[in-house]
């Protein structure tokens, strides 16, 4: 039986409902707890917080304008800071998947932060004549606009985050690179033996792909700085005073530091989603590379005995609960899974801007819930894949000349001298015999031993032009 005097009662449109009286949240937040009731866990946290400082930065200008008393624009001021202190995060409740373009996420918010503010008032929560959620917490507001500023403001400091992650990332590769400088393997295409490299130049490849993603994230911030605050419902500002526009932007920009402008359309910031499309195409593209590279690393590093065995992974845990001493690649493993969902992840937002219609996205919460995921994975990932598996990284050189000596991939050197025809069947018979290739070139006495020597040495492979054509007379 439920206790009647531990719930207050709160009146909408629809009629009414019940809340718990020490809810700081309201009706409308009840109705979409039930209405919304699918992944059980709450809107992201950095979004609520974001939208809590949109509100912090309205109030604090209305109460400077005179359109709301000072006491009440100051009670509103400092209950946003109680709850970016995180003190309220437990009244945080309507779920992350929601209909209505995120209107109940912001009713959460206004309602939490009115409720707060009555009571610092000396009032009592839901006794919204002392501050209302909406005259008063969401004044010269619309959640069409709240919303798109509030994902931009959170989702600009992770991509900052991610980008530095990128670039230790890359000077860890970097330093491989240096570090395996002069260390042949063999090279591989569709998975097949190829031409010698140097393992330093596998890890300088990687090193540029990552400097591509972290560049391309860092100029995607230019775009996210764009807010549509001040342009209400549909982006055209109506019932919101322009002096009011302008003064809640500048003063959001020196809230967050985040270099933040008015958009010079916001209608265009209200309906169309093309810039978190764009941000979470280039978290894609670096889900991609990091996928690639821990791919890498797993296969080169497979066996040991029975694989490639040329990459030893840092052993970081133990591997099986069954086969004593096996120890699996899992940072590896992880960076790989991570990349997976942040890929699939870039579906749900590409999917969700595709199915905006008209004025407004519905779906921008399912945009901000996915995007927002792959900007923490990433960023969580990221660094542990560069900590515990990058820098401990090393290679067995015995492995890697083995696997070189046991390859004809010097056939592609010899038919620069002696045709593809006869280094195709040169490669052939070193395959058959096991015997290195110049050894069956010598026996065959197709090339003089200076040719030999000067062709034939792997480290000829791995420079631009004909092989040894700089080292013989």
């Amino acid at each position: 039986m439920v206790d009647e005097s531990s719930f207050r009662m709160e009146k909408d449109s629809l009629g009414h409902a019940s809340v718990p009286k020490d809810a700081y949240y309201g009706i409308h937040t009840v109705r979409a707890r039930d209405n919304f009731a699918v992944s059980g866990r709450p809107a992201h946290r950095r979004l609520m917080q974001a939208m809590v400082l949109v509100k912090k930065a309205a109030a604090k200008v209305n109460g400077e304008q005179g359109t709301i008393p000072e006491s009440v624009a100051e009670a509103i001021e400092r209950s946003c800071d109680d709850i970016l202190k995180g003190m309220l995060d437990d009244h945080f409740i309507v779920d992350a998947y929601q209909g209505g373009a995120g209107t109940s996420t912001n009713m959460n918010v206004n309602e939490m932060i009115a409720n707060r503010a009555i009571e610092r008032l000396g009032g009592t929560k839901g006794d919204y004549r002392l501050v209302h959620p909406i005259d008063h917490v969401n004044l010269y507001q619309s959640t069409n606009d709240v919303y798109p500023t509030a994902l931009r403001i959170a989702v600009i400091p992770l991509l900052r985050l991610l980008s530095d992650e990128l670039s230790s990332l890359q000077e860890s590769l970097q330093e491989k690179e240096r570090q395996f400088a002069d260390v042949l393997r063999l090279g591989r295409t569709q998975l097949m033996d190829a031409l010698p490299i140097l393992a330093g130049q596998s890890f300088g490849a990687y090193a540029k792909a990552v400097a591509r993603d972290r560049w391309r994230l860092y100029k995607a911030e230019e775009r996210l700085r764009e807010i549509n605050l001040g342009g209400t419902a549909v982006g055209t500002g109506m019932n919101a005073p322009l002096k009011y526009a302008y003064a809640v932007t500048e003063e959001l920009r020196e809230m967050t530091g985040l270099g933040l402008c008015r958009s010079d359309f916001p209608m265009d910031a209200t309906q169309n989603m093309d810039v978190f499309v764009e941000t979470s195409g280039l978290l894609k593209a670096a889900a991609v590379n990091l996928l690639k590279i821990s791919g890498d690393f797993r296969l080169l590093g497979s066996g040991p005995q029975g694989g490639i065995g040329e990459y030893m992974l840092p052993a970081v845990q133990v591997g099986s609960s069954i086969m004593p001493g096996k120890v699996n690649p899992v940072i590896a493993e992880m960076a790989g899974s991570t990349s997976m969902r942040v890929i699939a992840n870039d579906t749900a937002v590409t999917l969700a801007a595709a199915s905006g219609q008209l004025e407004l996205n519905a779906f921008t919460p399912l945009i901000a819930e996915a995007l927002l995921e792959s900007l923490e994975l990433l960023s969580r990932a990221v660094p542990l894949f560069k900590e515990r598996c990058v820098v401990g990284l090393t290679l067995d050189t015995a492995r890697c000349g083995e696997n070189l000596d046991r390859s004809g991939v010097m056939a592609a050197a010899a038919a620069a001298y002696l045709g593809y025809d006869t280094a195709a069947e040169l490669a052939s018979e070193a395959t058959a015999t096991g015997l290195p290739l110049e050894q069956v070139v010598r026996q065959r006495g197709l090339m003089t031993e200076e040719q030999i020597e000067a062709a034939l040495h792997p480290l000829e492979v791995t420079k631009p032009g004909i092989p040894g054509s700089g080292r013989m007379v």
